[in-house]
C-alpha cells in the first residue's frame, strides 16, 4: 500500500511517500519526499493555490492509496493556528477530489510512533525517519515530518486513526 504523508503549512508544506509491504510485511520502503515553498509574501489564497496544484501533481504522479496528515495543534498564536488549519484544509480538499481517504494523527502520536517519545525534538524525528526508511541523508525537517506521518499510518493503521479523526 502506498501512503502519502503530509506536514501541512501555509509557507512550507512537506510530503513523504512510502510503500508498505513491498519488502515484506510491515516494512516501509521510501518512494519520495520533498518540500513545497510557497511564494514568500504572496496572499494566502495564492499560497494555498500553489499548495493545491503541487499536491495534485504529487497525487497524480505517485498514486497513493491513502493520505495521512498531521493534525493542527493549538498554538498560542491564533493567527498561526488558522493559517495551519487553512493549509490542512487544502490538503483535505485535494485528497477528497482524488477520492483518497484521509487519516489524521496528532503530532505527539507521530513523534511517539517514530521515536518512542511523544515530545521528541524535530532532529530526533528526522534521524529516526532516515533510519526507518533507509535514507543516506537526513531529509529536510518538513519532509521528515511528512514521512513520519506516513510511517505512523503504516504502523498504527486505520484502527488508531478511527479513534482520532478520519475525514473522507
Amino acid at each position: 500500500m502506498r501512503i502519502l504523508g503530509v506536514d501541512p503549512g501555509s509557507r512550507m508544506c512537506g510530503y513523504g511517500v512510502i510503500e508498505v509491504g513491498a519488502q515484506g510485511p510491515g516494512a516501509c520502503a521510501y518512494v519520495e519526499c520533498g518540500v513545497l515553498s510557497a511564494t514568500r509574501g504572496a496572499p494566502m489564497e495564492q499560497r494555498l493555490g500553489e499548495i493545491a496544484c503541487w499536491l495534485t501533481d504529487v497525487v497524480t504522479e505517485l498514486r497513493p492509496l491513502v493520505v495521512a496528515v498531521e493534525d493542527v495543534f493549538t498554538h498560542q498564536n491564533v493567527r498561526s493556528a488558522l493559517a495551519l488549519a487553512q493549509a490542512r484544509g487544502t490538503v483535505l480538499a485535494v485528497a477528497g477530489m482524488a477520492g483518497l481517504p484521509v487519516y489524521s494523527y496528532a503530532p505527539a502520536v507521530v513523534k511517539k510512533t517514530v521515536t518512542g517519545r511523544g515530545r521528541a525534538p524535530k532532529e530526533q524525528v528526522a534521524l529516526m525517519v532516515q533510519a526507518l526508511v533507509g535514507l543516506r541523508r537526513v531529509p529536510e525537517a518538513d519532509a521528515a515530518d511528512a514521512l513520519a506521518v506516513a510511517i505512523t499510518h503504516a504502523q498504527r493503521g486505520p484502527t488508531i486513526a478511527l479513534g482520532s479523526e478520519v475525514t473522507r
